[in-house]
């Protein structure tokens, strides 16, 4: 069987097939994939172009098998099937009809009972793909969410849905237990003094990537943060920034140093998804900064340790 293609000359994520809400061939799946090619506010400078992110970091799978042989030799295609949904059909105009869409498509997603894996865009995206799930689950949701900043400013020039507002606007979801978000791997003096702030009187937990890295025990630093994530909550989702990294880890993303290694990354999304998530995205991430797609070409790793996570927790 030949490979499927997206779009033009775009394969579906890691060799997976397209599918269809509509379509029978969903049920065979296990992994749903979608893009969100969103960029809202909040640019600097160069970097910009996010909305590439979904484009290219399914042409970069293109050279992947699912083997991990540092992983117990493990083949995530053995064990999963992958389908990919294709984009949101974001409006570039038109922010609130942009979330709106994010937010019906990501409940369709929800609605399937399969791991949900989605590639952003902007951070934005995050808000109506959690607000979605926490309408779904009989319970409240719990938040990991990996990223050099806290991204929880009320606003941007009067825009609630920027890239720098997303966690604000989960903060006031009541389907979101606010003690039960975890903003891990913060570093560095682009985040605003208030945004600590903001998120302590939220309630939510900081973990920053020094600790992490004084720690030097990455086992026990995802254990610390998923248990504050999964108590009073009968999900927890996952959201990575790319600027988590360190910037020599992540060329296609903001220049963010004193960040992660590329190991200490999978490393804490293999011991989450070992433990349990509902889903997960990677935002922001920018080709157009990356010649080599460098970062890009992470992002298919990233998701077969994370998958390798799930499988693992499936097997006990």
């Amino acid at each position: 069987m030949g490979m499927d293609y997206i779009y033009g000359n775009t394969p579906c994520f890691l060799g997976g097939k397209k599918v269809a809400f509509d379509d029978q061939e969903i049920d065979l799946k296990d992994v749903l994939i979608y893009g969100v090619p969103w960029e809202g506010a909040v640019t600097w400078g160069d970097y910009t172009g996010a909305e590439l992110g979904p484009k290219v970091i399914r042409l970069s799978s293109a050279r992947y098998s699912g083997y991990l042989p540092e992983l117990d030799e493990i083949d995530v295609f053995e064990h999963y099937k992958l389908g990919d949904l294709g984009d949101v059909d974001v409006v570039p105009a038109n922010v609130e009809e942009t979330m709106r869409r994010i937010e019906n498509f990501s409940s369709k997603v929800w609605n399937t009972g399969k791991f949900p894996v989605a590639f952003g865009g902007d951070h934005g995206i995050t808000y109506p793909i959690v607000k979605a799930l926490g309408e779904k689950v009989d319970g409240k949701v719990g938040i990991i969410h990996l990223d050099a900043h806290y991204d929880n400013m009320p606003s941007h020039e009067g825009d609630l849905y920027a890239r720098s507002t997303p966690f604000m606007r989960l903060y006031e979801d009541d389907n979101v237990r606010n003690e039960s978000i975890v903003h891990m791997g913060i570093h560095g003096p682009r985040n605003k003094p208030e945004t600590g702030k903001y998120a302590k009187e939220a309630g939510a937990t900081t973990i920053t990537s020094r600790e992490i890295r004084k720690a030097n025990d990455i086992e026990a630093m995802a254990e610390k943060a998923y248990n504050i994530a999964s108590e009073g909550t009968e999900a927890v989702y996952l959201s990575i920034c790319s600027d988590v990294l360190d910037f020599a880890f992540n060329p296609a993303g903001p220049v963010d140093g004193n960040g992660l290694t590329s190991f200490e990354l999978v490393e804490l999304v293999h011991a989450f998804t070992k433990k349990g998530v509902k889903g997960m995205d990677l935002v922001e991430i920018y080709p157009i900064q990356d010649d080599n797609d460098f970062s890009s070409h992470l992002a298919s790793t990233i998701i077969l340790y994370a998958l390798a996570g799930n499988i693992i927790k499936e097997q006990k």
